[in-house]
């Protein structure tokens, strides 16, 4: 089983995107959505340094954006 957790905020269409693919194709995964959670915010950062969103960790392995063709190399889509 993937373990697949997606950094958001409510307004980034990126993550938007990113829900509605994992959505389509019946992944799951667990959204935090970092403005309104401080340490999820932290953890995303310490993964990613990155403070953009939506940041991707697909058991592992962090993706910054949403970059379809990673993301379905990662899952072996």
């Amino acid at each position: 089983m993937n373990q697949i957790t997606l950094y958001t905020t409510p307004s980034c269409i990126w993550c938007h995107r990113a829900k509605s693919y994992f959505d389509q194709n019946r992944i799951s995964y667990v959204e935090k959505d970092v403005s309104r959670d401080r340490e999820a915010a932290d953890e995303m950062i310490a993964k990613s340094r990155q403070m953009g969103v939506p940041v991707i960790d697909i058991n592992g392995s962090v993706i910054i954006g949403f970059d379809q063709s990673r993301i379905n190399s990662l899952l072996d889509l």
